[in-house]
């Protein structure tokens, strides 16, 4: 049956340019039973290839990460691509240490901004549960921390458990190969998916450039907007989250730091009814990647106070909130306090309002296909994402993965 089903014409429109459209490009072109000459494949994105998260994320790969369900064969395809297309090089793969560091905040300047932020309007999308033995010092190698601000340390991943890629690079990179492969791209907003009783026809779209509105035919629609996703297709449950991040130049050892920071009562601003509506509390949780480059990534929690802009690019970033990570995270390390801030940035994080997800699969509306939802494991779940898209496809269902709990069909 599925052999048959490929020798079918498919039109197949991947709607969003961000890292689970790009993988789901990508492997839909090396699956079996593609053929160029039937299929033609092509990506619909509103600004630009990575604008949006999936171009300022952090890049944790991790076993520990969640959905166990597809992990596992995300972890693996990371490491096969990594390998196939010189990765290291290309994307900045490589495996590190992950530790959790509980330290004592310590301003080192008067005029140091570093207010808690937080109030109703923030959210945590916890990366893991996973903690190990807290230990009464930190590994050597972990020297990028004043020794005298730590309270406690403990491992989270290993080299065998936890790598990285720069999130940039690994998306415009698999992009690349989606396109050498025969993907086309087109720059716009799509409007509507049409379908009739049959199924999907076709994807309406306002070109970028233009703005004159286009009609692609349409045999299958893969929705892969991210948080974007639900003003595509309003039914689909996609909540969005902004997230800020900073870049520092500061070449250390490769390791991942999960925080607990505990902030003296002096640290931070004194004045102002903003500073006062958004402190919540005296403890912040960081997080540090130190990446090949010589930089460090350092991201703090999400908030909704801005609701999701139309495009990537009218995302608004507050630097108050960039520079708070900044206070923190320096607060406790001499390399990232002597730093170069490189980068102040944000993003939207897409998330199953009503928790779970991703949602991976069919909508139930014929070639209607959604893969979104994927919080801040995006990065980490892309491959196996990309992989079970184009098994649903091309086969009719999943193989590599029993993905039944993340069933779109749940939620609709």
């Amino acid at each position: 049956m599925a052999e048959l089903h490929s020798r079918q014409q498919r039109n197949i429109v991947i709607v969003g340019g961000g890292i689970i459209g790009c993988t789901t490009a990508y492997f839909l072109t090396r699956h079996p039973l593609f053929n160029p000459a039937l299929h033609k494949i092509t990506i619909i994105e509103a600004q630009s290839i990575a604008s949006g998260a999936s171009g300022k994320a952090g890049g944790l790969l991790a076993l520990w990460a969640y959905p166990a369900c597809i992990v596992p064969l995300s972890y693996r395809l990371h490491a096969e691509l990594a390998k196939e297309h010189n990765g290291a090089e290309r994307w900045g793969y490589r495996t590190l240490h992950t530790g959790s560091l509980r330290a004592k905040a310590k301003a080192y300047a008067p005029d140091a901004n570093g207010v808690a932020n937080g109030g109703e309007e923030w959210n945590k999308l916890p990366k893991t549960k996973n903690r190990g033995k807290t230990l009464a010092s930190i590994p050597k190698e972990l020297d990028w921390f004043d020794v005298d601000c730590i309270k406690g340390y403990s491992e989270m991943g290993t080299p065998e458990t936890t790598a990285q890629v720069h999130p940039y690079l690994f998306t415009t990179s698999i992009f690349e190969l989606a396109c050498q492969a025969g993907v086309n791209v087109i720059y716009g907003s799509v409007t509507a998916i049409d379908s009739f009783g049959a199924g999907v026809r076709g994807v309406t779209y306002e070109e970028k450039e233009t703005r004159k509105i286009g009609t692609l035919p349409a045999t299958d629609a893969v929705l892969a907007a991210g948080p974007w996703t639900s003003h595509v297709f309003p039914e689909a449950p996609i909540d969005a989250i902004r997230a800020h991040s900073v870049v520092i130049k500061a070449d250390v050892s490769p390791w991942a730091v999960f925080t607990e920071i505990d902030l003296p009562k002096e640290f931070g601003r004194t004045g102002g009814e903003d500073v006062k509506k958004r402190r919540h509390g005296l403890n912040v949780n960081p997080e540090m990647y130190a990446r090949p480059d010589g930089t460090v990534y350092a991201c703090g929690e999400g908030d909704t106070i801005i609701p999701l802009p139309k495009t990537s690019d009218l995302v608004v970033c507050d630097n108050d909130r960039c520079q708070d990570i900044i206070d923190y995270i320096s607060s406790i390390s001499t390399p990232l306090r002597s730093g170069e801030v490189l980068i102040k940035q944000a993003c939207y994080l897409p998330h199953v309002s009503s928790g779970g997800g991703p949602l991976i699969g069919p909508t139930g509306t014929k070639g209607l296909w959604m893969a979104s939802g994927h919080t801040c494991w995006g990065i980490q779940n892309s491959c196996a994402t990309g992989k079970l898209m184009s098994e649903f496809i091309f086969e009719g269902e999943a193989k590599s993965a029993r993905i039944e709990s993340l069933d779109p069909r749940m939620y609709l």
